[in-house]
């Protein structure tokens, strides 16, 4: 299934790139061979007959470069130029910068070029060589294959986030692997573990419940619950290496690996720290509301990514056995759905919205103050905890977190070929414009339930990366406002799902894994829960 996936964002990215460019090049979008008249003006008199380089300030009405590019622009246009003039070839050439307060096209033919922020033309039909204002047009270096320039860039740009991802994650894996070490030694997390059997055995009835596979999986868990992305990828990857070992065909996921990839693709988590700290950044007067929220819609993700790796790992079922697979998973089928009824009843009667409204009286800094103050002593704590533990147990914690610790590195260092190959594809399908095409797709599906066609980019973004979604939340905070329907819909998105494709990329990459069998489904169908219990749940308190 992941091949198919994989092979198919590459493939519509890149077509798409092409597509457009070749009905962008037979639109002449860029106006190539084109003049654009303009003016360049001076501070003071200034004569260009003489070689030499002349600075000024390029100018072009609004209305010139609306009728040249088709576009909607406001006011006149003004970037700082600089002439070039060079009358052996009888040519002036014209550099100039782009900033914030150019137009998009321009930024974007200035960062196609390859020179990120400077566009290059010719001045020509010069009408007057001496004054503070010279008339004359301009006719721009040729821009073509834009698109496909962009997939080129974006692919390169990923491998080397990829390898940088991985590459942080040494130090990191280290440390909470040894750590996690000295805890296993101490005997804290078989403790842990014995603390939540009953959820663990319904969750994975293939796991010996005093396995090493255990402890990783509850620390990791807690960690996710918690908000500590940096101690739940190490948790994490140890526990996919401890399941590994219960694994007969190694190429091969079992039922314990997609489950608990399920769990990890959910998203539960208790506090979303940083889309309160994002809301809080921009002014809400309530950053806290999306607790709520988040948690109901990471429930349904939870609810649904569990049932459907449950229901999906007993396929092909044999003929006549789906009674024994009913009565097999009895309890577990009425624990889901007596979880769907509390959710539900919660929702409907409001208690989401009168519990966590009583937060009001914490204005942002303070709130603010108090998630960082969490933060920032959460980490440090859970180490003195488990270090103290294990030097009351008398475990020699030095040499036995040093041990854990070597481990760190060579986790970090296997899973960047599968982080390259997933992260190089996403790149391409983003930059290709597939995202586009899925948008316009899935909008006419999304607009029959509520949502906004605005929050629909951040939806379909946030499974295929984690940076890409906060920057689209970000931007639709900063224009709807955090407190808009809008904007605490985006932030319970952001809550209440997780980066799917990057944790199966990471996880499974780990430990070799190529068949992963369900684990992507069951992702998927996690992340449209998670989608649509945020719209259920927004729309119902907020619309």
């Amino acid at each position: 299934m992941l091949n198919y996936v994989w092979l198919a964002l590459i493939i519509l990215g890149i077509g798409t790139a092409i597509t457009t460019d070749i009905i962008d090049q037979a639109d002449n979008k860029y106006r190539n061979g084109d003049s654009l008249p303009i003016e360049i003006i001076f501070e003071n008199p200034t004569s260009i007959t003489t070689d030499g380089a002349y600075n000024g300030k390029l100018k072009v009405s609004s209305k010139s470069f609306n009728d040249f590019y088709e576009t909607t622009v406001n006011e006149d246009v003004f970037v700082n130029a600089k002439l070039s003039v060079n009358k052996e070839d009888d040519k002036i050439r014209i550099y100039f910068k782009v900033d914030d307060n150019t137009p998009e096209i321009w930024k974007y033919m200035a960062k196609i070029s390859g020179k990120d922020d400077d566009l290059v033309g010719s001045f020509n039909e010069v009408e007057i060589y001496s004054a503070t204002n010279i008339y004359g047009s301009l006719l721009l270096e040729e821009v073509a294959f834009t698109k496909m320039k962009d997939v080129t860039n974006s692919a390169l740009d990923y491998a080397g986030i990829a390898v940088n991802i991985a590459l942080g994650l040494i130090g990191i894996m280290a440390l909470w692997l040894g750590v996690m070490k000295v805890a296993e030694d101490a005997g804290l997390i078989k403790i842990i573990a014995n603390s939540v059997k009953p959820l663990t055995k319904f969750l994975f009835p293939d796991v010996p419940p005093d396995h090493p596979a255990m402890g990783s999986i509850i620390m990791n868990m807690a960690a996710n619950m918690l908000g500590l992305g940096n101690a739940a990828t190490p948790f994490g990857l140890k526990a996919m290496e401890e399941l590994q070992t219960l694994n007969k065909d190694k190429s091969t996921a079992t039922n314990a690996m997609v489950t608990f990839l399920a769990v990890n693709t959910a998203g539960l988590t208790l506090i979303p720290v940083t889309a309160i700290a994002i809301r809080a950044a921009a002014g809400s007067s309530n950053p806290a509301i999306i607790i709520g929220t988040s948690i109901f819609g990471a429930l349904c993700a939870t609810t649904v990514g569990i049932t459907a790796t449950k229901i999906m790992e007993k396929f092909p079922i044999k003929k006549g056995g789906y009674g024994a697979w009913l009565k097999s998973y009895k309890k577990g089928l009425i624990i889901v759905v007596s979880l769907i009824a509390l959710v539900t009843i919660l929702a409907v009667t409001g208690m989401f919205s009168l519990i966590f409204s009583n937060l009001t009286f914490l204005n942002p800094d303070l709130f603010k103050g108090i998630i960082n103050i969490i933060s920032i002593m959460a980490i440090p704590g859970l180490i003195f905890i488990f270090i103290g533990y294990g030097a009351i147990k008398k475990v020699k914690v030095y040499e036995v977190f040093v041990e854990g610790a070597k481990e760190g590195f060579d986790v970090a260092v296997r899973i960047i070929p599968y982080l390259v190959a997933m992260l190089v594809a996403i790149g391409i399908f983003r930059a290709g414009g597939g995202m586009d095409i899925l948008i316009a797709v899935l909008e006419p599906v999304t607009s029959l339930i509520g949502m906004p066609a605005e929050a629909l980019p951040m939806a379909i973004m946030r499974p295929l990366s984690g940076s890409g979604s906060l920057g689209i939340m970000a931007e639709i905070i900063a224009t709807h406002g955090p407190d808009s329907f809008i904007g605490i819909l985006v932030s319970t998105f952001f809550g209440s799902t997780e980066t799917t494709f990057y944790v199966l990329a990471v996880y499974f990459g780990s430990v070799n894994i190529r068949n992963t069998r369900h684990a992507l489904p069951a992702g998927l169908l996690a992340d449209v829960a998670g989608i649509l219990g945020a719209v259920f749940i927004v729309k119902l308190l907020f619309g």
